[in-house]
This record gives C-alpha cells, structure tokens and sequence, in this order.
C-alpha cells in the first residue's frame, strides 16, 4: 500500500472511531432520561424538573425543592434507579464477555446456569432458616456461594485440555437444568409460605436496593469493568478465532478463566442482592453488536449501556402496568426479551 492509501484508512478509522463514541453518547443520553423517569415514576407522581431540582440538591447544589420530594427522591427511589443503572449494565457486559468467549451469541451467565445456582442457593438458605442470621444478609451470601460452586465447575471444564467452547455451553446448559431442578424440589417441600417467599425472590426485584449493598455491587462492577477494558485487545482478537488469537500472541486458556471468573464474581454478587434477571445479559450485548460490532473498545462500553437502559426502562414499565404496584421486574424483563429471543434466532437462520 501507499502512504497516501495508509493515511486514507487511518483517517476513515478515526472517523468510524468518532461515529461510535457519538452514538455512545446518544444512548447515555437515552440512559440518562429514563433514569429520570425511573425516579419521577411510582405511587407518588413526580415531574421530572423537580426530580432533576432534588437530584442537584443531594449532590451538593442548594436548590429550593419541596421536603417531600426530597425525601422520596433521595431516600427511596434513587438508590433504586441506581440499582437498576448498576444491575442492568452489569448484566449487559457479564453477557457481552460469555458471548466473546463462546463465540455464541445465546451465551449469558443466566443461559450458562450461573443464576440458577444462584437462585438454588437463596432458595436452600431461606428453606434451612438462613443458618440463625438475618435473611438480609444470608439469602445473599447464600447465593453468592452456590453461585461461585457453579463457576468454579466451569472454570475446572475450562482448564482441561481439549475443552470447546461449544462443550463449555452444553456443561452451562445442563447446570442450568440441575440447578432449575433443585430449585423446583425445594419449592416442593417448602411450606406455602416459604415457597411464596421464593418465588417471589427469584422473580427479580430492586425494591431492597440500600446504599450499603448499592455500594457493594457498584465496586465489583467498576472494578470488573476495568478489568475486561484492559483485556480489550486480547477479547477483540479472540473473536478471529482462538487459533487466530494464539498467533497473534493470546494466551486464550488463561484469558478464558481470566474472564469466567471476573463474570462469576459480579453474576455472584449482583444476583445474591437483586434475584434472578433474565434476558438482559443475551439481549443488550446483541444490540451492541449490531451498533458498534465486535471492537470490545465501544462493544464492551455499548453493552453497559444498553444493558443498564433496558433494566431502567423495565423499572419503569414495572411501575406503571399496574398503577399502584410494583410488578415483578424479572417477568417485565422476560416480556421484553423473549420477542428478541425469537429474533435473533430467526435473523441467524437467514
């Protein structure tokens, strides 16, 4: 090539660079509005330029916003909505990260039996009386332990030789399968009581979201986040092909484990405190794909916030189907996701 034709592609590269970080930026924007709306929604009514009024008032801007509304925006639905930003992206990127690995576009910690442990797990510690403690805190370590036991089989599949990808999501499949058994056997055996106090955990909710656990899920997420970042090279790569990548320098076995345990660690962590939330991490990671394709540089980001936007609007939507109650956000999510489902699978087949 000539330098002119190099300098050609380098100019067009910078620009598709551009074009991707603006369209970024237009879908945080989305974010941005249906964050508001999320807190402007519920029993209360609330317009969103006073929402926006005690929002600038919390972080430190001295507004005059009527007591009320501050107390409902900064006490009650903005850890919520935050939640959902935090929860939602997570999601969105733990799903972004499975379907790199795989090379499966199905592929998400909720497919792969992670959050079926997890359920299994909150399920087993309310059944045996959550071992003395306070269930706040033992349903949630419960989860994160029966979570991290499905993971760590996974990571011992990956680590043996000769170990697909394709094997790696039929081992997650039938995990999903045990998992989604034991859970139903303990419903079975469970009182009427305990088994409504399940069902209704693993149907998903933000509506226990603390700034204590808000803060908890939000450093795992950061961190992981920046851990995928920095490994946005070695990802794209992956995505050639695992000969490809090993090539180009990649050590593909230590980058899989790498990432199957960065996305234990936050599936663990976010479902042990929010429940079981499907569709989010195959549905979000698909739309970034089709944006902004497989660079990991904007995919990854792109997959953050679509994922996070989904599960704020579906906190919305969870709010206003049925006025004056709070509808299950794992069936608003399912509703969303399950169109999108069928899709992809008809979009791949063509």
């Amino acid at each position: 090539m000539t330098a002119s034709a190099i300098e050609n592609a380098i100019v067009q590269q910078r620009k598709s660079e551009q074009r991707r970080w603006r369209i970024i930026m237009l879908l945080g924007m989305l974010l941005l509005s249906s964050f508001l709306f999320d807190i402007a929604t519920g029993p209360s009514m609330l317009d969103v330029t006073s929402v926006t009024y005690a929002l600038l008032n919390f972080v430190g801007f001295p507004l005059s916003v009527d007591p009320t509304t501050q107390v409902i925006v900064a006490n009650l639905r903005l850890p919520i909505a935050v939640m959902a930003i935090v929860v939602g992206g997570s999601l969105g990127i733990g799903g972004a990260e499975m379907q790199t690995l795989l090379n499966n576009p199905m592929a998400s910690p909720y497919t792969l039996g992670m959050a079926a442990a997890a359920g299994f797990g909150a399920a087993l510690t309310l059944y045996i009386g959550a071992l003395g403690m306070s269930a706040d805190y033992a349903v949630p370590i419960g989860a994160f332990v029966c979570c991290m036991l499905s993971a760590t089989f996974l990571f011992m599949l990956a680590m043996m030789r000769h170990i697909t990808s394709g094997q790696l999501i039929l081992a997650g499949i039938a995990l999903l399968f045990l998992f989604q058994s034991l859970l139903s056997l303990v419903q079975f055996i469970s009182s009427p009581e305990l088994s409504q106090q399940i069902l209704f955990w693993l149907f998903g909710s933000l509506s226990k979201a603390t700034w204590q656990n808000l803060t908890i899920i939000t450093v795992v997420v950061g961190g992981s986040f920046v851990a995928m970042m920095k490994d946005a090279w070695k990802l794209t790569a992956l995505r050639l092909g695992e000969e490809r990548a090993k090539s180009l320098g990649v050590d593909v076995s230590k980058l899989r484990l790498k990432i199957l345990f960065i996305v234990a660690l936050m599936t663990a962590t976010v479902t042990s405190f929010v429940g079981i939330i499907g569709f989010i991490g195959i549905v979000a990671p698909n739309i970034a794909r089709m944006i902004v394709g497989e660079d990991q540089r904007f995919f990854l980001p792109l997959s953050f916030v679509v994922g996070a936007f989904l599960l704020s609007s579906a906190s919305v939507l969870s709010k206003v189907i049925v006025p004056g109650a709070l509808f299950p956000i794992g069936i608003v999510t399912a509703i969303i996701g399950v169109p999108f489902f069928f899709w992809l699978i008809i979009a791949r087949r063509r």
